[in-house]
């Protein structure tokens, strides 16, 4: 429905929108430099190394590392400007997954005391450890830094069914705070 030729609502939009033009406006007029990345990162780094992530978990299939690195490097070439290199990056990381654990939760109890009580739920937690280097600015380096996240899901679902899918969700977890540590300095 049009009034006067605006469509309604649309008036208001664009007076919020005026204050911020002008702030700009007011800004490139004084010569003012406003910089900003639409990559969420900022470091002037232009290359990442990132070596393969070992699976040292007693529980976790054996490609575990593989995929975690593929899907860490796959992150920073979708989200950022810098170049994921094989070595000698401006910025190097590498590390390990230290646990890979299923837990029951969630236990329901039964009225006979001969029976065993069970959970209704289980959770899959998948832990990472990571170190970072940045040769441009050591302060933003770390060592041995550890990065933790879980899925939960009911016990009517075989862990072979969602296992693949369940890592890969806490992979996308743990890389963004991996991410966020390093690079985005968060």
């Amino acid at each position: 429905m049009k009034t006067n030729g605006v469509i309604p609502g649309m008036k208001q939009w664009l007076y919020s929108l005026l204050p911020a033009a002008a702030i700009l406006l007011l800004f490139n007029g004084c010569g003012v430099s406003v910089n900003y990345s639409m990559t969420g990162t900022s470091t002037p780094a232009k290359t990442i190394s990132i070596s393969e992530f070992y699976n040292n978990t007693d529980l976790g299939p054996a490609n575990l590392g593989q995929t975690f690195t593929n899907q860490l490097k796959t992150y920073f070439i979708q989200n950022s400007s810098i170049a994921v290199v094989a070595e000698e990056g401006e910025l190097q990381m590498e590390g390990e997954i230290t646990d890979f654990r299923v837990t029951p939760i969630a236990p329901v109890a039964t009225s006979d005391p001969n029976q065993i009580n069970q959970a209704s739920s289980t959770r899959l937690t998948i832990t990472v450890k990571a170190t970072y280097v940045n040769t441009l600015d050591d302060s933003f380096s770390f060592k041995d830094k550890t990065f933790s996240f879980y899925k939960d899901f009911p016990n009517d679902q075989n862990l072979t069914d969602v296992q693949e899918q369940y890592s890969k969700a806490i992979f996308d977890r743990i890389i963004n705070d991996l991410f966020n540590a390093s690079v985005a300095n968060w």
